[in-house]
């Protein structure tokens, strides 16, 4: 496979009608990934109310690959357990570099067009920033939490 045939029309279009959610001012916790390799980087937003991720904002700048992770994860991350998310997460990471299954559920299904990114390792960390910047957003939120209640 060439690299360019990462690129399939899905993950284009994908890319192409993201949603642009913006910062989100009152977020519980941010944070920032970049990728050394290509440049790009993600900034996110999150809040958390009883274990489920109730607000979401991003800013990135990003090849095709990290925008299409980052659109699938704004467009569903809004109402989802923060245990589920770190599983996405895992299972994400488990496709790419243990030869897993994509992630499971219909809300992530169309994760499975990034699949191809594991034979391509350079391209792992911009695909991977989005799901790597939200838990560690949701870290600083457990940790400041756990701050409190210590």
């Amino acid at each position: 496979m060439e690299l360019s045939d990462l690129y399939s029309e899905r993950i284009l279009e994908l890319a192409g009608n993201q949603p642009r959610p913006g910062r989100l001012p009152d977020a519980h916790a941010s944070a920032r990934r970049v990728s050394r390799v290509c440049g790009s980087t993600i900034e996110v937003d999150v809040k958390v109310e009883d274990g489920v991720i109730t607000g979401y904002g991003h800013e990135i700048q990003a090849c095709a690959l990290g925008q299409t992770s980052a659109a699938v994860v704004a467009t569903h991350v809004v109402g989802t357990p923060t245990s589920e998310f770190r599983r996405v997460r895992d299972e994400m990471t488990a496709m790419l570099k243990d030869n897993g299954p994509p992630p499971a559920g219909d809300r992530w299904a169309d994760l499975k067009y990034l699949e191809p990114v594991r034979e391509y390792r350079p391209r792992h960390t911009s695909t991977l920033l989005v799901f790597d910047a939200v838990c560690e957003a949701l870290d600083k939120i457990e940790a400041s939490r756990t701050a409190v209640a210590g």
